[in-house]
């Protein structure tokens, strides 16, 4: 499925970031992510910000031009023909830069890969789900003889909503209803699967979401980002709830008694100690490792998580902070920084298309806004020092939680810089000869 690493770090087949590099043993999937451009008929999203960045300076640029030609010409005042000429190739440059990222990324950038190779590009959208789909059957099948780790990252239910024919019109709430019967379908297919091969007994299966419902996705008035309930915020928020609490649900028929509701706060970080422990594997001793193991929750051999603090970033910065005081019961959390909603009271930044992490769109605060998640899970009510006994004990020990935390943590290079979203021709992956990308594994097999 979807892999969202990327692929290359120096050259266009070096395959560093590649899953294959990574620690798995084949993979078929997309590199990259799921964006607008690849249905070629929305809005584009791909590096937005910076594409109308490129696309400001490339306007200015080509009036300055434009501005000293004329002057130039009509003799309103001297310059250089050096000077003008250094400025169009620099306005070239950022058309260049701007049309790479906007004009081509659906033949470049929406592509489908086996191993190494790529299959698609751009890939068939109608095809990819039942060639995803395909794909993870086989592999169940070619493994069901031995232990094996599959890990299936639809691309549902995320923008621009591909959706086959056989489910349009299947729900009541439009193209992003339509997305999740499909999406429902086709996990139901794997269960089966996984029934029929009589693996059922021995396979625990995790269904989750890396995040809540991106509220800003819209198509004129219909909302294709999904709904989060009681929660505030959305995708991307880095704090709010509803950009971060996802219900798990897990499968293990003989070993996990069905029915139950485990209402404790894990994190998608606990799937890697999980699978190592399942493996008969031992987690790394020579660094922190953020995620514990889920299997004496599952089993009710613990009552507690052991994630005592949940830190909660929006890219690098630290916007939230959740306190489980265990032995109240009780569910704190504070926010250092919150998004600026746009408008004030709509609970997503519509006018941004998603909400920033710093700068101007965010406000910062001190003291943090706490609230008491087990008694207001919308954190809709900020507590006060004047209203709440405990808010000072509690902002002290999240502060001091912090500061721990962060004497673990090893400085990485920004990679939301413009420099790492710039595009790279010398790191696009191609399956022909560059710049002419184009491939169909199934008609090179016709």
């Amino acid at each position: 499925g979807k892999w969202h690493m990327g692929v290359n770090c120096k050259t266009r087949h070096d395959h560093c970031h590649h899953p294959l590099n990574h620690g798995f043993d084949y993979f078929y999937g997309m590199p990259f992510t799921l964006v607008n451009e690849c249905q070629g008929t929305d809005d584009p999203e791909l590096a937005k910000s910076l594409q109308d960045t490129y696309w400001f300076y490339t306007q200015m640029v080509i009036l300055a031009v434009f501005t000293l030609v004329t002057g130039k010409i009509a003799n309103l005042f001297t310059v250089k023909w050096k000077i003008i000429i250094c400025l169009a190739i620099c306005g070239l440059f950022h058309f260049i830069s701007w049309f790479s990222s906007y004009g081509f990324t659906k033949y470049w950038n929406c592509i489908l890969m086996r191993n190494h190779d790529i299959t698609e590009q751009p890939m068939n959208l109608q095809k990819t789900t039942p060639n995803m789909l395909k794909e993870a059957i086989t592999f169940i099948e070619r493994n069901k003889h031995r232990p094996f780790l599959l890990f299936v990252s639809l691309l549902h239910v995320h923008t621009p909503l591909i959706t086959t024919e056989k489910f349009q019109g299947r729900s009541r709430h439009g193209l992003y209803g339509d997305n999740i019967e499909e999406m429902d379908w086709m996990v139901g297919r794997l269960l089966d699967v996984i029934d029929k091969e009589d693996l059922k007994n021995t396979t625990l299966i995790y269904f989750a979401s890396d995040h809540g419902g991106f509220l800003e996705a819209h198509r004129g008035n219909s909302q294709l980002g999904g709904w989060n309930g009681i929660y505030k915020g959305g995708k991307g928020m880095g704090g709010w709830e509803g950009g971060i609490r996802v219900p798990g649900i897990f499968r293990w028929p003989g070993v996990l008694p069905a029915g139950t509701v485990i209402d404790e706060p894990t994190s998608l970080m606990d799937i890697y100690p999980t699978v190592v422990q399942l493996a008969g594997g031992a987690v790394p001793q020579d660094r922190v490792m953020d995620g514990h193991t889920l299997l004496p929750l599952l089993r009710g051999t613990e009552q507690h998580s052991r994630h005592e603090f949940l830190f909660h970033y929006c890219g690098v910065f630290l916007h939230a902070v959740r306190w489980h005081q265990q032995d109240r019961g009780t569910v704190w959390k504070a926010h250092y920084v919150t998004p600026v909603f746009q408008p004030e009271a709509s609970g997503a930044c519509f006018r941004r298309g998603i909400c920033p992490c710093s700068g101007d769109g965010v406000t910062h605060h001190d003291p943090p806004l706490l609230f008491n998640l087990s008694q207001d899970p919308s954190e809709a009510n900020p507590l006060s020092a004047d209203a709440e006994p405990l808010f000072g004990t509690v902002v002290r020990r999240i502060r001091r939680a912090v500061e721990e935390h962060r004497k673990t943590l090893t400085p990485v290079p920004q990679q939301l810089s413009p420099y790492n979203n710039i595009w790279k021709p010398w790191l696009q992956p191609c399956c022909g000869t560059f710049p002419f990308c184009w491939c169909n594994e199934e008609n090179n097999k016709a």
